[in-house]
């Protein structure tokens, strides 16, 4: 029962969301004659040949490595209730400035892709600084800042496509950087399906999947099982009450979100690294904002993440099949938003029934409670609000080491 209480929200929340969307998609598509079935067979279709398969399943996981790395970059702001709504500007101007350090140096294999790597995490966790930077020292919603700085970044990223960084011959039809040498490319990981006597389809399996998955695993250890991440969720709760305890909220701000733009640095390395090998007029854009829809879905923890990931890339998969069969691809679309929208509203109502629980249950113990048992009204309460999983109905202080991991998205 203590498990379902835990975990119960963080699962079933999302997947019950999932499940009303589909059905409000279904209805939508119905209301613009558009067969749903026919949609939902074209979907999951992955092809009859296993090299076709396992083609399909490539294509995924490649377009779940950014996604991936764009829930976690949200994710970390979320976590201390900040909303780095700038994450698209961060990865895209982090992907040209590395393109361009990588292209310009020749250097060992793993010193080349290490610079590069480098080079984009700095570039990123500098600019989600300047939102920092703004919010503490004059109060500037970061949300505003982020969106203006999208604008900003963006347009300093073609400034330099077109001017210092263009390395395309004039009158190319697509502007690019300079190629990056082989040394800097990050091998594919093909070789597993060898291993596992799977056919080997001719796309390649990004390499970064294993760095999403170590970053991935590396903010879980730190934001859950340190003390950095315990005072990031405590000034999220409470910044007077996380001041009174110690810890400095202001420079909390300035490192998680200088945090959240060091991961986002990283999203354009997969297809920079994997495929392209250089940035170009048409490299891959709105990962960044799907990366809010992505950790919405997850509900902020890195596992849920990884899932929501993989369902946006499968949905994504699915466009291309659907304009062969003549079918409007706009349906996955449709889909997106509804998920997102079913997302936000169950997080809504399961954040109030967990609170109203809570609520009642410390109100029970509380009149329960006699004096001289050595035990208070206000003790049993937050005890309660642990075991649901949830800081609500307790002071903010009391809540601030256990609060639940999706508070960002709740918000």
């Amino acid at each position: 029962m203590s498990l379902l209480r835990r975990f119960g929200p963080t699962v079933l929340v999302p997947v019950f969301a999932v499940l009303v969307a589909m059905v409000i998609s279904a209805l939508v598509m119905a209301a613009l004659q558009v067969d749903p079935f026919e949609v939902f067979r074209v979907m999951f279709d992955l092809g009859d040949k296993p090299s076709q398969q396992m083609t399909a399943v490539v294509v995924v996981l490649n377009r779940a490595v950014p996604l991936f790395l764009a829930g976690l970059a949200v994710a970390v702001a979320f976590r201390m209730g900040l909303f780095n709504i700038g994450v698209e500007g961060q990865y895209r101007l982090a992907t040209i400035v590395a393109a361009a350090v990588g292209a310009a140096v020749v250097l060992p294999g793993p010193l080349h892709l290490l610079l590069i790597v480098v080079v984009a995490v700095v570039v990123g966790a500098l600019w989600a600084g300047i939102v920092a930077v703004l919010k503490i020292t004059r109060g500037v919603s970061e949300v505003i800042s982020s969106i203006m700085l999208n604008f900003i970044a963006l347009g300093i990223a073609s400034f330099l496509l077109t001017g210092p960084f263009r390395g395309s011959a004039p009158g190319a039809s697509i502007i690019s950087t300079s190629e990056i040498p082989e040394s800097g490319w990050m091998p594919s990981l093909n070789g597993v399906f060898d291993l596992l006597g799977l056919a080997n389809p001719p796309r390649q399996l990004y390499g970064f999947l294993i760095v999403a998955v170590v970053v991935g695993i590396a903010l879980a250890v730190l934001l859950d099982r340190t003390r950095f991440g315990f005072d990031l969720k405590a000034s999220g709760l409470s910044p007077s009450a996380a001041s009174a305890s110690g810890v400095n909220a202001r420079a909390m701000v300035l490192k998680t979100m200088l945090l959240s733009g060091a991961v986002a640095g990283l999203i354009g390395l997969p297809d920079l690294l994997g495929d392209k090998h250089s940035y170009t007029t048409d490299f891959t854009a709105g990962l960044g904002f799907l990366g809010i829809a992505v950790a919405l879905l997850g509900r902020n923890n890195p596992i849920g993440i990884a899932f929501a990931a993989l369902l946006f890339s499968f949905l994504d998969r699915a466009l291309v099949p659907l304009q062969i069969q003549g079918l409007p691809a706009s349906v996955i679309t449709i889909i997106q938003g509804t998920i997102v929208l079913a997302v936000v509203i169950a997080n809504e109502v399961a954040r109030r029934i967990a609170r109203r629980t809570a609520e009642r249950g410390g109100a029970a113990v509380a009149g329960a409670a006699t004096p001289g048992d050595g035990s208070t009204g206000t003790g049993q309460t937050a005890g309660d609000a642990d075991a649901q999983g949830t800081g609500a109905g307790v002071s903010r202080t009391a809540g601030a080491g256990q609060a639940d991991d999706h508070k960002g998205a709740g918000a």
